[in-house]
Formats: C-alpha cells, structure tokens, sequence
C-alpha cells in the first residue's frame, strides 16, 4: 500500500517550516497579478472582451511600420505584400493552440512550455529566448519615440532613449490592474491617429496607391522573387514570439462555460493570434506610407514611423498641428506596448531566475534589468541595422514557437503521448524533456547556421523555413522515439479534488500552503512531501533543499 501523502481535503498542516528568505516578499508580490502562477479564478474578474481589448492595446507598437517599411523599401511592394501574408499565415496557425492553452488554463508561455516538451528546467532556454524579445522591441519602440521627442521637443537621442525607457516604470509596478485601464482608454485614440491619415491620402489622392503598389524597391525589379519574400517573411516572423504576451493578458480570461462559449471564443481568436491581423495591416501601412515620404521627401526618412506620419498628417492638416500629433501617436504607441514588453520580459526573467536558483528576489529587479538590455541597444543605434536583428532572432523564435504548438496539436491531441492538461509544478515534471529541447536546439542551430550563410548564399534566405519544418518534424518523432516518457516524473499529485472540474475549467477549490500560508486554487498546489499538507507553486520552487518536492513516482 502506497506510502505517499493523498489528501482528500486541506488537513490540519503540521506546524510549518520556516519560509525560505525572500519567501514573505514573493508571496506579496506575486499576489497583485499572479505572476510566475497559475492565475485563480478569483482573481480573473475581467469579461472576455475586456481582456480581448487589453490584449490588443498592447500592439499598438509602431515597429510594423518600420518593419514593412524596410521590407518594402528593399524588395519592392509585391514581394512586401507576399512576405507579410505568409508570415502572418504563420504566426496565426502557430498562436492559435497556445492562446487556447493560455486561456483555458489561465497559464502564461512559459508554464505552458514547461509541460509541453521541455521540462522544468528545460524551459529556462525559451524563457531567454522570449525574455530577449521583450527587451529587442522595447529598444525598437523606444528608439522609435525617441526620434519623435528630437522632432517634437528638440531632445538628443540619447536623452530621448532615456526618457522613453524611465517612463514606463511607475506603470508597469503595478501588473495587470494598471494595464487594463492603461489600454482601454488610449485604444480609441491610438486607432483614431493611425487610421485617419491613411483613409485621408487614399481618398483624396488615389494616384499614392497606385505608386505604392508599382514600387520596385533597391533590391529588385519590381517582380515576385522566392528569396525575397522569405528573406521578408524572415524579418515579420520575429514577431511570432508576441504570442507570449498576448497569454500575458489571455491567461486572464473567465472561465469558458455554455453560457459565454460564443464571446469566449471570440475575445482568445481575436487578442491571441487574430492579433497578427492587425499587425500585417500595419506593415503594410508601413510600405505604403514609405514609398509615399519617399516621393515627397525622400528616401532617407521613409523607415521612420515618425517621418511617416508627420507626412501624412502634413497632408491633411495645419502645419502647425502636424508635429504634436505625429509625437502624441507615437508616444502613446510607444507607452501602451512597452509597458507590456517591461512587463513580460520582468516575468520571464523572474521565472527563470527562480528556476534556476530557487530564489525569488522581486519581479522589479528584472524589471530593470531589462530595461538596461534595451537602453544599452537603443545606445548602440540598434534602428539603424534592424532588420539584421530581427531576422537573426527571428530563428530561434520560430524554432520555439513551433515546437510548443506542436507539441499541444499534435503530441496531446493527435498522438495522446503528451499529457492533454499542461502541468508545470516543481515535481510533477522532469528537470529536461529531450521532445521539445532537442527539437528547439537542432532547429534554432540549423537555422541560424542557413542565415549566416554556413551552408552557402542560396539557402541562406531559407532559415526561417528551416526552422519552421524541423521543430514541426522533430517535436513528434522525439516524442515518438522516447515514448512520451519524459513529460511527467508523476500522475499523482497527492491531491484527491480533481485539477479541473465539470465543464472541464481549472478547479476553484482552495487550499492553504503551509509554508506561507496563503489560499490558492486547485491548480496551483501540490501534496508536501514530509508534510500532511499542501505546498503552493512558489514555494515549490524557492524550496532550497527539496522537503516540500514529491518524489519520483515509482
């Protein structure tokens, strides 16, 4: 007869041990948003189309245009246009089973990408990987605001990277309380600003369309080129890792039952990869908007969303107008997304941090130290070799991404070796899952090799699909060859209530965790080890020496 501890209900805990250092502030701290937790149904107050609208708010970044503009500015409009659909087809097909797995299961990416083939430990690599995402398009917006502040205030550029990476500190402090308010009530001006201009200069001169789609671009002839719209689609799929802070807001989302199935549906398709919608309409804005500055200004500001409206608004209003509105859009673009990126890269920090030294020193230690990443690259003019940046990084998001949607479509649901609920408890998983590392490792690595040439110039625009086609390949064949042995170290949790109740939500049952004593839902606890108790996520992992950590099942 089993040994191991089974609780049928929360017994009275024996007198707890002493909480790890840093325990107490952990605990505080993580119970304003639940950040690094499963977040609990009596946190999660929002309907689903305030949490869609959240969501939304924060990609109201201007990177799109700068990204289409590139794009468009060197291989023409036609190979633009195509290398911004495929990409989007892309990032849509792979976003769509990691938001319902957010959603559903009120988990951010990098919980999710822990049970879904990389392991407790093995999820640090994607946790950088998503981590250095946040901090390469906080410099990219912020660079991008602080060209608005030298046209608009007179500012250097330096002291304009400076003030746009300050002030979205005392924001971002406060989770995702003040980042619901924030991107409510800035939404409907942002889509005012943005859309004004472009229906302006198409009603009033239709001959800007006409020269925006026969635009050859620097690097061609104005034909359909294979290379080129991969080399495109490279750069736009860098972008696939914005899935991860569309969960940020999703893992937010009510319960889904009979009652709101239809807007339930509807607010995860639209703020998780429907996202990618909105954001291909906007590099297409950006190519079109760069080969408009480029007949009436020129050609050396038409990669600057800044330059690119203060054209458009040039058009449509009193010069004297034109300035400020240009600034007061991208100021406000710049604040609702990176608010999100400090926000998103401060977790994934966090989290791996924790992981690593089972030590919680404060989500605002990383909050900061990300911003350092990205003012040191806003610093090294990081606008001016962009699209460099983006399509390097490009692979080893994509190799991520697609690894993890594989595992949830395939591997839970298609070949049933990969358990169909996402766990991510200390205990519960192995330290490293070879499916998702090996397949993320071999296609990042192969893929990054094509894109500095290793395997010459030809196959050289052929990365992203490299790295595309081995993590959708690779992630079943290792869950095949290892026969999904290497997801769960246990079944049981200890816990007799079921993890997910009747309509097949998490369970709201609470518990309270003898170490720090707080009350936390079903999904976030586990048996004690050396205790007839419970034992929350965090103190799971801050647990130093493993007396709380269940043994390995036998």
């Amino acid at each position: 007869m089993s040994t191991e501890p089974r609780l049928a209900e929360v017994a009275e805990p024996e007198p707890a041990q002493q909480a790890a250092p840093g325990t107490d502030q952990a605990v505080k701290e993580t119970l304003e948003d639940y950040t690094l937790r499963f977040a609990p149904r009596s946190y999660r107050r929002w309907t689903p189309m305030v949490v869609a609208t959240t969501a939304l708010g924060g990609i109201a970044y201007m990177a799109d245009f700068s990204i289409g503009a590139g794009i468009g500015l060197a291989h023409g409009t036609g190979n633009a246009l195509l290398a911004i659909a495929v990409a989007a087809v892309v990032i849509f097909v792979t976003g769509f089973p990691l938001a319902y797995y957010g959603a559903r299961y009120n988990i951010d990416l990098d919980l999710i990408t822990r049970g879904s083939g990389f392991g407790y430990f093995g999820s640090v690599l994607t946790s950088v990987i998503f981590a250095s995402f946040t901090f390469i398009f906080f410099a990219l917006e912020g660079s991008i605001m602080a060209q608005g502040l030298k046209l608009g205030l007179g500012l250097p550029l330096w002291l304009g990277y400076l003030v746009s990476t300050l002030m979205v500190i005392p924001l971002v402090i406060y989770g995702m309380t003040a980042l619901s308010k924030l991107q409510v009530w800035t939404t409907p001006i942002w889509l005012l600003l943005m859309v004004g201009p472009l229906v302006y200069l198409v009603a009033t001169d239709p001959g800007t369309v006409d020269r925006f789609l026969a635009y050859a671009g620097t690097d061609g002839d104005g034909g359909i080129n294979t290379a080129s719209v991969l080399l495109g689609a490279g750069v736009c799929l860098s972008l696939i890792a914005q899935i991860g802070e569309q969960i940020d807001y999703l893992r937010f989302m009510p319960p889904k039952t009979e009652e709101n199935k239809r807007s339930w549906w509807t607010a995860v398709v639209m703020a998780g990869p429907g996202w990618v919608v909105l954001g291909a309409l906007k590099q297409a804005i950006g190519v079109f908007l760069a080969v408009y500055i480029i007949a009436e200004v020129g050609a050396s500001a038409a990669p600057e969303p800044i330059q690119q409206f203060k054209g458009a608004f040039d058009a449509m209003m009193p010069s004297w107008l034109v300035v400020p509105l240009a600034v007061v859009l991208v100021v406000i673009s710049q604040i609702k997304i990176n608010v999100t990126n400090a926000y998103s890269g401060s977790l994934a920090w966090t989290n791996s941090f924790t992981r690593v030294t089972r030590r919680y020193p404060g989500r605002m230690v990383f909050v900061l130290v990300n911003l350092g990443f990205a003012l040191a690259l806003m610093e090294a003019d990081m606008f001016s070799f962009l699209n460099g940046i983006l399509g390097f990084y490009s692979n080893c998001a994509i190799a991520w991404v697609v690894t993890v949607a594989t595992d949830i479509g395939i591997n839970k649901y298609l070949l049933k070796l990969s358990p169909h609920a996402p766990e991510f408890r200390r205990g519960m998983l192995y330290a490293v899952n070879p499916v998702g590392v090996v397949a993320f490792v071999a296609a990042s690595g192969l893929s990054i090799a094509l894109y500095f040439h290793a395997l010459g110039d030809t196959l050289q625009p052929y990365s992203p699909v490299a790295a595309a086609v081995i993590a959708f390949v690779l992630t079943p064949l290792m869950a095949v060859v290892t026969k999904g042995r290497y997801y769960l170290r246990r079944t049981d949790d200890g816990i007799a209530e079921p993890l997910l109740d009747e309509d097949g939500n998490p369970s709201a049952v609470t518990y309270e965790c003898h170490v720090c004593r707080q009350q936390f839902e079903r999904p976030d606890v586990a048996a004690c080890r050396t205790h007839d108790a419970v034992v929350c996520s965090l103190c799971l992992s801050t647990d130093k020496v493993g007396d709380h950590v269940l043994p390995t099942a036998v």
